[in-house]
C-alpha cells in the first residue's frame, strides 16, 4: 500500500469525515482536504478546489470496508460523495486512479514543526493534520493560523506552544511575561512558575500543553530514566490546563515517570519506552492515549554517536513490546514520528513500525488515521480478535456508515 514511499483526531468522526483527506499515501496528490462540516465552519478562504478521483481502491479505515473502483468527489477543499456509483459532477476535473489506494489524509500525532519547508514536507508526505510537540517560540501557533489562509503551504495544526520544562532555555525570549522565569534559581517548578508557562501558552492560543516527566533519549549526556517533575508538579501543570480547557501531552520514558503523569491526569502518553501493565492498565481506564513515536527511537539507531545507538538499539524492542502490550488492553494508539531540526520524516514509516510491532495491519493504519480501533465494544476483545486485514467489497457493494456504541 505503499507505505514505505508516502496521526489524535477524534474517534467520532463520521465515515464522510473519516475519508476527507488527501491521496498522498497512495501516490494521487497532496491537497489538503476537509469534512464538508468543518469546511462550512471555517472562516475565510476554503481548503483546496474541486477535484474527482476516480477508478482507485477506497479504504474506509474506521470500518475496514474497501471498495474498488470508486470515485471520490471533493468540491471546495472537502470531500462530499465517496464509494461506488458516485456520479461524477459535470465540468470537474477528474484524476484517474485505477491500480492506487485512496486513504484519508494522514495525522501526525507528535511533529516539532517550526518553518514552512517543514510545512510543506509534512504535506507533501501525505500528512493533512499534526499534533505539535512543542515549538521554542509559538511557530506552531503560527503556522495554525497560516493553515487557515493559505492551506497549500501547511498541514491543519493542534498547536502546543512553549515547552513546560525545568530549564526553558531561550525560550523565556519567546513571550515578554516568560522573562522573569530566567532569574529562578530552580528552573520552572514551583506551582507558580508551572502555572505561568501554562497560562502563557493559552493566553498565547495553545490548544494542547506540552510537559515532560523524564529527560531526553535523544541528547547522550542525559538519562532518559531521570525524573524532572513529580506527581505533584505534573498534577499541578494537568489542572492549570484544566482550567484553560485543555489537554496535556507529556514526554516519559520510565515505568515510574509514565504512571506519575498517567495518574495526574495528562491525555497522551509521549515516547513511553518502559511503560508498565499497571500503567496501561490506568491509561485504559482513563482513555488516555499513547504516541510510542518508533520512529524517532528506530532513528536513533543509526545516530554516529554510541550511545545513542546503543539506545536505539536497546529501546526499539523494548517500545515495540509496550506497543503490542498497549494494543491488547485496548489504550488507544497515535502515530507520531517526533519530527524536528528541519527533518520531517513520513508518517508512513510510522505506521509501517506499528504493523513490524505485531499490530494488525488494518489497526495499524488506523493509528495515523481514525486513532482507533472501530467500536469501543473492541476494548473487551484481545489483540489476537482485531481485525488482521481490510473487509474488501465490489465497485457494486457501497461501503456502509459504522455501527458503533457510543
Amino acid at each position: 500500500m505503499c507505505l514505505d514511499h508516502v496521526p489524535p483526531p477524534s474517534n467520532q468522526l463520521s465515515r464522510r469525515g473519516v475519508l476527507a483527506g488527501a491521496a498522498m499515501l497512495a501516490g494521487v496528490g497532496g491537497a489538503a482536504l476537509a469534512t464538508p462540516a468543518a469546511a462550512a465552519q471555517r472562516p475565510g478562504p476554503s481548503r483546496g478546489g474541486d477535484l474527482v478521483l476516480r477508478g482507485g481502491t477506497l479504504l474506509d479505515p474506521q470500518t475496514g470496508e474497501v471498495t474498488e473502483n470508486a470515485t471520490v468527489v471533493i468540491t471546495g477543499g472537502a470531500v462530499r460523495a465517496a464509494g461506488a456509483d458516485v456520479r461524477v459532477p459535470e465540468g470537474a476535473q477528474v484524476l484517474d486512479v485505477p491500480g492506487k489506494w485512496v486513504l484519508p489524509g494522514l495525522v501526525d500525532a507528535h511533529m516539532h514543526l517550526t518553518t514552512l519547508d517543514e510545512a510543506g514536507a509534512a504535506l507533501r508526505a501525505g500528512v493533512t493534520t499534526v499534533r505539535s510537540g512543542s515549538t521554542s517560540f509559538y511557530q506552531d501557533i503560527a503556522l495554525r493560523e497560516l493553515a487557515e489562509q493559505a492551506p497549500e503551504l501547511t498541514p491543519r495544526l493542534k498547536a502546543a506552544g512553549v515547552f513546560v520544562t525545568p530549564d526553558l532555555a531561550e525560550t523565556v525570549l519567546a513571550d515578554p511575561d516568560l522573562a522573569p522565569l530566567a532569574r529562578l534559581h530552580d528552573g520552572v517548578r514551583s506551582p507558580e512558575a508551572l502555572r505561568k508557562v501554562v497560562e502563557v501558552n493559552l493566553r498565547r492560543g495553545a490548544d494542547v500543553i506540552k510537559t515532560r516527566v523524564n529527560e531526553r533519549a535523544g541528547k547522550p549526556d542525559q538519562d532518559p530514566l531521570t525524573q524532572v517533575y513529580s506527581h505533584e508538579q505534573l498534577a499541578e501543570i494537568v489542572a492549570a490546563a484544566r482550567r484553560g480547557g485543555r489537554g496535556v501531552l507529556c514526554h516519559s520514558y520510565s515505568e515510574q515517570g509514565c504512571h506519575d503523569a498517567v495518574t495526574a491526569g495528562i491525555r497522551s502518553l509521549e515516547h513511553g519506552v518502559f511503560v508498565g501493565e499497571r500503567t496501561l492498565h490506568e491509561m485504559r481506564r482513563r482513555d488516555t492515549y499513547f504516541t510510542p513515536t518508533l520512529t524517532a527511537i528506530a532513528g536513533m539507531i543509526d545516530s554516529p554517536d554510541p550511545v545513542l545507538a546503543e539506545r536505539g538499539r536497546t529501546y526499539l524492542p523494548v517500545l515495540e513490546q509496550a506497543v503490542l502490550a498497549a494494543h491488547a488492553t485496548g489504550v488507544p494508539l497515535a502515530a507520531g514520528t517526533d519530527s524536528s531540526g528541519g527533518t520531517v520524516d513520513p508518517v508512513g514509516r510510522e505506521v509501517e513500525l506499528m504493523r513490524e510491532a505485531g499490530l494488525p495491519a488494518l489497526d495499524a493504519i488506523r493509528t495515523a488515521t481514525t486513532a482507533k480501533p472501530a467500536c469501543s465494544a473492541w476494548r473487551s476483545r484481545s489483540a489476537a480478535s482485531a481485525p488482521a486485514t481490510p473487509v474488501t467489497r465490489s465497485s457494486s457493494t457501497p461501503t456502509r456508515s459504522p455501527t458503533c456504541p457510543r
